[in-house]
């Protein structure tokens, strides 16, 4: 018996172990649904056996005109010069409407007047969250914003969806269960992200650096605890890479005490692509959304309860008209203005003390052959202590960031000593052989990330770790702080407190659009009244794969690199915008005229930002519907022209508001870098090609005008004439 037990207990250990590794192994190398990689839910369309083809037919948002009418409605004004929708409006139709504003004495009061169940101010990620939180909850919301969507914070950040690694590093070594929760619930709303957006997000291998072997085992470890974490919302684990392994992977690494690396898996995004998608769902979905409408104060009752605000159209602004400020009613009013959080809450309570603690946020655009084209790199342990990102996106390389105190500001500057710390950082783990210059940094811009301290916290200089939901005594609920990849909780958190706050009824979504374009997919079935953002996909998503652009290339005769962009920045959409861009005329692209030849972004996209996304400014196009502006500030100066131009067909704008435009956006590119040379570039000088003309600096970065020869002019230290095989010295020479 106990000779038995002998052999039968290493038998059970040993199958235990096997167990165990097995179930082990099984776990990191399971089978795992890549999102993105999945079929459409809406197939492509195909031709007919008769050779016909339909394309998709996708509803469409109001107008920008028929959106202010409807806020006026709240406070019983209505215009009565009403805007007509064209019943047989296609996919391929154009605006209509009025696009003026009817004198007073056209508008007429109307008793009926139904105010909103939630006034949103601010457009960015938190603002747009909501509303389309509150939308598909079948509330009545209204949002509005004094820029663009995305204008602010929610279009300058590192382009990141992820967990924090370095959350998580502080959360286990500080024992801060907030910091740990903080990392738990990014890493959810990771997988959110890119199952409902996979079109505009995706998975990105981020490469850390091991110098010492005993580094390797403490970031084998953090790494192996981030995949955990993510359990179920993970994708690809964590590996080590060899020296060579990693070298081959990530050639521009420094050769030098490089022992490894450890890969990772996080999220990367296109965030002002992001944000106005999520407005226009909103919008989709029933929500009122405007943007370019300033808030210029808050209206109260006899008792002191906030029940509205006053709003003026800026756009009427910049066409040199007067604005007529109107009164939006609205039973809820939510404060999403990110940096510009204390303002409202101002008017509101002009005594109150600040909670937002603004913090610059450097980034700068290199070329892309400064990293591989689908890995990054983290440097977890900078000069001074603080970590650095170094990705690929949209076709160039993006480090940063910086983090210190800033004044609030729209449009901050990146100043030179920040950009130069970041490059000597870059510098620092890059082979030697590669110069990181100046020279090459094509943009550069600075982002003002606000973080929040709790007004009822009894050291009210400590800072909150993620996000603050707040309500003043008039019922002003203000919601700041957090980070993009957590806006969808931030949104659901604030619509939770304000249906409680407020006495909202929210409902089941009965008349929800078919917001892929097909009766395959009832967009109304998960939409009970509660929160289902998590499951509610955005604009583009329905019917975007992987190799949708092949049908884009098939059908249109797309240029390859275009018809990927486009449906990477438009998902399924991507069919409308290629059917409004202009034919090239030559036998191949067929159609898509390119604003800048460097760059993928065509005529198309311009037209469709202006008639489906509400662009209405130079810069809202530039910056935050294509990415130009950032992506390359001298290519967006001399892509201006045809930018303005289109826009000014679409809009109608005269000569003064084209001129207006010119100035503004040339303004806003000196944020984003633009050279001081170039400030006072004239549109005659961008069309006479001066705008490409380049200062001493510049000229020493490349041999621009030396003739083909075996060795350039400009590199040899010989004399026209001599032979530089040979000795100076050599009787040849003499």
């Amino acid at each position: 018996m106990s000779s038995s037990r002998r052999l039968l207990r290493p038998l059970l250990y040993t199958s235990a172990a096997a167990l165990t590794g097995g179930g082990v192994l099984y776990y990191v190398y399971r089978p795992l649904n890549i999102p993105g990689t999945d079929p459409a839910s809406v197939p492509p369309p195909r031709y007919t056996d008769d050779g016909r083809f339909s394309p998709p037919r996708f509803p469409l948002v109001k107008t920008r005109d028929e959106q202010i009418a409807d806020l006026k409605k709240s406070s019983g004004i209505q215009s009565a010069v009403n805007t007509v929708r064209g019943a047989t409006k296609s996919v391929l139709g154009s605006l209509t409407g009025s696009k003026e504003t009817p004198p007073p004495e056209q508008l007429e009061k109307h008793e009926d007047a139904e105010p909103y169940d939630l006034l949103v101010i601010g457009g960015g990620a938190t603002g747009a969250g909501i509303a389309l939180d509150a939308a598909t909850r079948g509330l009545k919301v209204a949002m509005v914003e004094r820029e663009d969507f995305a204008s602010g914070t929610s279009s300058k950040s590192t382009k990141l969806v992820h967990g924090g690694v370095r959350y998580l590093e502080k959360a286990v070594w500080e024992l801060d269960y907030n910091q740990y929760k903080l990392v738990k619930e990014a890493l959810r709303e990771r997988k959110y992200f890119l199952d409902t957006a996979p079109h505009l997000s995706n998975w990105l291998p981020i490469m850390i650096p091991v110098q010492k072997w005993w580094q390797a085992p403490y970031f084998w470890a953090g790494t192996k605890f981030y995949d955990f974490l993510a359990g179920s919302e993970g994708i690809e684990s964590s590996y080590f890479l060899t020296k060579s392994r990693a070298l081959d992977a990530f050639p521009m690494l420094k050769k030098e005490n490089l022992f490894g690396a450890l890969v990772y898996y996080d999220g990367a995004h296109n965030d002002s692509r992001m944000n106005v998608s999520i407005a226009m769902t909103a919008a989709l979905y029933g929500a009122t959304v405007v943007n370019h409408l300033e808030v210029t104060g808050l209206e109260k009752d006899a008792n002191g309860k906030l029940v509205g605000a006053k709003v003026k159209d800026r756009v009427q602004e910049k066409n040199g008209q007067t604005p007529q400020e109107f009164s939006i009613r609205a039973k809820g009013i939510i404060n999403a203005t990110g940096p510009f959080t204390d303002a409202v809450r101002k008017m509101d309570e002009p005594q109150v003390p600040d909670i937002v603690a603004p913090s610059s946020g450097v980034h700068v655009i290199l070329p892309g052959y400064y990293s591989p084209s689908k890995m990054g790199l983290i440097d977890p342990k900078t000069s001074d202590g603080r970590v650095i990102f170094f990705l690929p996106w949209q076709g160039n390389t993006i480090a940063g960031t910086t983090d210190a105190a800033t004044a609030i500001s729209q449009n901050p500057i990146a100043g030179e000593e920040e950009i130069n710390w970041i490059l000597s950082e870059i510098q620092g783990y890059l082979s030697p052989d590669l110069n990181v210059r100046r020279g090459d940094v094509l943009a550069a811009w600075s982002g003002i990330r606000p973080l929040v301290k709790d007004p009822h916290s009894k050291n009210t200089e400590s800072l909150v770790r993620n996000h603050l939901i707040t309500v003043s005594d008039s019922g002003l609920l203000t919601c700041a702080g957090g980070k993009w990849t957590t806006y969808r909780q931030m949104a659901e958190e604030a619509v939770d407190e304000a249906i409680k706050r407020y006495s909202l009824r929210p409902g089941p979504l009965l008349q929800a659009p078919r917001v892929s374009g097909s009766e395959m997919i009832d967009d109304a079935a998960p939409l009970d009244g509660g929160c289902q953002t998590h499951q509610v996909r955005l604009v583009g998503a329905h019917g975007f794969s992987n190799t949708l652009f092949i049908n884009l290339i098939q059908h249109f005769g797309l240029e390859s690199i275009v018809a990927k962009h486009l449906t990477e920045s438009y998902g399924d959409r991507a069919w409308t915008v290629a059917a409004l861009s202009a034919p090239t005329e030559q036998r191949y692209p067929v159609r898509g005229l390119k604003i800048s030849a460097l760059y993928p972004f065509i005529d198309g996209e311009i037209r469709y930002s202006v008639r489906h996304e509400y662009a209405q400014t130079a810069v809202d196009v530039l910056a935050r519907r294509t990415r130009l502006a950032f992506l390359n500030a001298q290519a967006a100066l001399e892509a201006l022209p045809t930018v303005i131009d289109l826009m000014s067909e679409e809009l109608k704008w005269d000569k003064k508001r084209e001129e207006k435009e010119w100035k503004d956006t040339v303004q806003f590119l000196a944020s984003m870098g633009l050279a001081k040379s170039k400030l006072n570039v004239t549109r005659k000088d961008v069309e006479n090609g001066k705008a490409g003309e380049y200062d001493e600096h510049e000229r020493k970065l490349y041999s621009r005008h030396d003739r083909p020869a075996d060795t350039m002019e400009s590199d040899s230290k010989f004399s026209s004439g001599e032979k530089p095989i040979v000795s100076r010295d050599s009787p040849v020479n003499k």
